[in-house]
């Protein structure tokens, strides 16, 4: 099978380069802060922090000064006449039709409006920073759930492995059973439908290596789909990493203690509830007034020639500025605030009751995974008991065969019994450490894992 290697230039920096030197096998916590640097979904969720501070920049935003500039011209081709009595100008009986204004009018205007007292800006100043908070929660989890997944295939890599090696060790003494038969069907001293009764298992122990090849590949790629790193990279596991874990199943397991203020689901609920709470507020603050400053000043120049801005200009130029106090009394806008703020409220009781139901599951969750890893140790030390158990079985029937003291069925049978009893036992080495990783995540810590 083809050996998958990865560069040690590889994760030089925890990045990906083109240059290939030494190969290392990578170690579980290499993996981990590989995918930590580079998994797709884990980027995507961190630029929800970028998005986070610029909303809370956005929000502050309408607390500061507003201040807009304006500037217009006007050409007044065809002005408009107002009728003015002629009394007013000595002519006493007839109407004087007088021009509005001048040809060529340009205006120039700077204008501030700053919130003295809104209570819904301030509130939604603060769901904005809670906002923040709930993308970092986020972040924290997606974080988590990349260890969880990377560590579960990383061990599922070893496992298959492990299976390969006893496939292609059963393989090698079949070939070895084969050859021995068939020099004993050659002399006389064994039965050709003996000979093809071992080339039919060899045959099937093939068929499941292909198998088992497979799958490895397929592990690895899926292990390097969810680091984040491209599918033509080629990596590889310490061999002895399998053995390690056997070894840790003999030391007592410190279960610890779970606290839910470790586990981010539930800190996310949390702070869903908190934002909640400020919607509900930001509902009820528009029952209150709001207080708003303003304040404008204005340049304007008239001229009946095109000479505003010249410096012998016919313009003439007047100044105009004012400053005041704007105040907005909501009085009844068809009970719509009313309908909001019941909505929130029921919102928020949907959200007490989905933290109950987190709580509870939390708890269950890692009350199992103690059990589990429990039986799996338990299960551990019956199948590593009986692995070594069909080992002398099959080696004494082996000896027996060569001997003439069993038949063929009792080797293959003893051959296809101590295969199961490996296999079984690599698989619950696996369960231990998916049981013991669902610990460690029930305790909120699988960050530990990168040390």
């Amino acid at each position: 099978m083809k050996r998958l290697t990865l560069s040690l230039l590889l994760f030089t920096g925890l990045g990906i380069t083109n240059g290939y030197a030494q190969t290392t096998p990578l170690t579980l916590q290499q993996c981990l802060q590989y995918a930590l640097a580079n998994n797709q979904q884990l980027a995507q969720v961190k630029l929800n922090e970028d998005m986070g501070d610029l909303k809370v920049q956005e929000t502050r935003a309408q607390a500061l000064p507003q201040i807009d500039g304006t500037g217009q011209y006007t050409n007044n081709f065809k002005k408009q006449i107002i009728p003015i009595p002629g009394d007013f100008l000595g002519q006493p009986g007839k109407t004087v039709l007088l021009a509005a204004s001048l040809t060529h009018n340009a205006m120039a205007q700077a204008t501030l409006t700053q919130q003295v007292f809104n209570q819904t800006v301030f509130t939604g100043l603060k769901a904005a920073r809670t906002g923040r908070e709930y993308y970092k929660l986020q972040t924290a989890q997606t974080e988590e759930n990349v260890i969880y997944n990377v560590s579960q295939l990383y061990y599922q890599v070893l496992v298959t492995r492990e299976r390969i090696v006893v496939l292609q060790a059963n393989i090698h003494k079949l070939d070895t059973l084969v050859q021995s038969t068939d020099s004993q069907v050659k002399n006389g001293l064994a039965k050709r439908i003996d000979l093809d009764r071992i080339k039919v298992n060899l045959v099937n122990y093939k068929t499941q290596l292909t198998t088992q090849q497979n799958a490895l590949e397929t592990a690895y790629n899926l292990l390097k789909q969810t680091m984040g790193m491209p599918i033509d990279a080629s990596i590889t596991l310490p061999e002895a990493s399998f053995q390690e874990i056997a070894q840790h199943t003999d030391s007592p397991i410190d279960f610890g203690a779970m606290h839910l203020d470790n586990r981010v689901e539930y800190l996310l609920l949390k702070k869903e509830e908190a934002l909640q709470q400020l919607q509900k507020k930001a509902y009820q603050a528009e029952y209150y007034p709001s207080l708003q400053l303003f304040a404008n000043y204005s340049r304007n120049g008239l001229s009946n020639k095109f000479d505003l801005f010249e410096s012998n200009s016919t313009a003439s130029w007047y100044s105009a500025g004012a400053a005041g106090l704007t105040l907005k009394i909501p009085i009844f806008d068809g009970f719509a605030r009313r309908s909001r703020v019941g909505q929130a409220t029921v919102t928020l009781k949907q959200l007490s009751k989905e933290i109950e139901a987190t709580n509870i599951s939390l708890n269950t969750q890692y009350n199992n995974a103690r059990l589990q890893v429990q039986n799996n140790l338990s299960t551990i030390r019956s199948q590593k008991e009986n692995v070594d158990l069909a080992q002398e079985v099959y080696y004494a029937t082996q000896n027996n065969y060569k001997l003439g003291l069993a038949g063929l069925t009792d080797l293959l049978e003893s051959e296809t019994s101590l295969t199961e009893a490996q296999n079984n036992y690599n698989e619950a080495l696996l369960q231990y450490k998916l049981a013991e990783l669902d610990i460690i995540k029930a305790n909120g810590n699988l960050k530990t894992l990168l040390n």
